[in-house]
């Protein structure tokens, strides 16, 4: 079955867009260096190339030292309980236990990326050729709003026994314990609750996986605007003009 004739010059300006099959002309798709309509199953193709490249762009700009720490667009942040205890702690010259804390953190978000990789390739392969079509009609992030609609949840999932090791490996685990400890010692100091830890590797896989996302958007972004991102035969057919 044919996928609308008109996707197939998906992201070529607005002149060149064809508005509706009953005025489209094939002898078009000559001079657009196109041979046939675009299919279903080539949509579909096309849309989980695309995010995989998204995720592998992804994991290399952030699953490496200071991926995560030296990046202000993606920073995990000290949950809000832990920022008042950096507060308190910095009162009494205690501070620089919280600012590795911190540091540790990120670490941990760097060190479970290249690791969750698998996880986040295997949801892509879940994409059914409605959600494909959908998406090639859509805006420039619309298939990383679908993968991170669609997936999120099970990625959380899975992905938090990753975090929970890789916060183990940096340290970040040990530090939170110290941080129980000397809070004992700091007069007015907010409590940590019991589920301290629990909470620490949620909020690194939240961030962690916002972080991974922002990266993904900027990929497929880039694959529908500039032909030169377009580094195999389907991304070519299926977001423009073969180059």
């Amino acid at each position: 079955m044919e996928l609308d004739r008109r996707f197939v010059i998906l992201g070529l300006p607005s002149s060149a867009f064809i508005a509706s099959c009953e005025t489209f002309d094939p002898a078009a798709l000559g001079g657009l260096g196109i041979l046939g309509p675009l299919t279903e199953g080539e949509a579909a193709m096309g849309i989980k190339a695309a995010l995989n490249n998204g995720i592998d762009h992804a994991i290399g700009n952030i699953g490496i030292l200071d991926g995560f720490w030296r990046n202000n667009r993606i920073q995990v942040p000290l949950p809000g309980v832990l920022r008042d205890v950096q507060k308190a702690m910095n009162v009494v010259g205690a501070g620089g236990i919280m600012s590795e804390l911190h540091q540790q953190l990120n670490r941990g978000a760097e060190k479970a990326m290249p690791v969750a990789k698998n996880i986040f390739v295997d949801a892509i392969t879940s994409l059914t050729i409605q959600d494909a079509i959908n998406i090639v009609k859509g805006p420039d992030n619309a298939a990383t709003t679908y993968l991170r609609g669609r997936t999120t949840n099970s990625l959380t999932n899975l992905f938090s026994p990753i975090m929970e090791d890789a916060l183990g490996q940096t340290g970040a685990l040990r530090l939170l314990d110290d941080v129980t400890g000397q809070l004992r010692s700091v007069p007015f100091a907010p409590s940590l609750g019991r589920d301290a830890k629990r909470d620490l590797i949620a909020h690194g896989v939240d961030f962690g996986l916002k972080g991974l996302f922002t990266y993904v958007a900027d990929e497929e972004k880039a694959i529908r605007e500039n032909p030169a991102k377009r580094t195999s035969q389907i991304l070519q057919r299926v977001f423009g003009a073969v180059i």
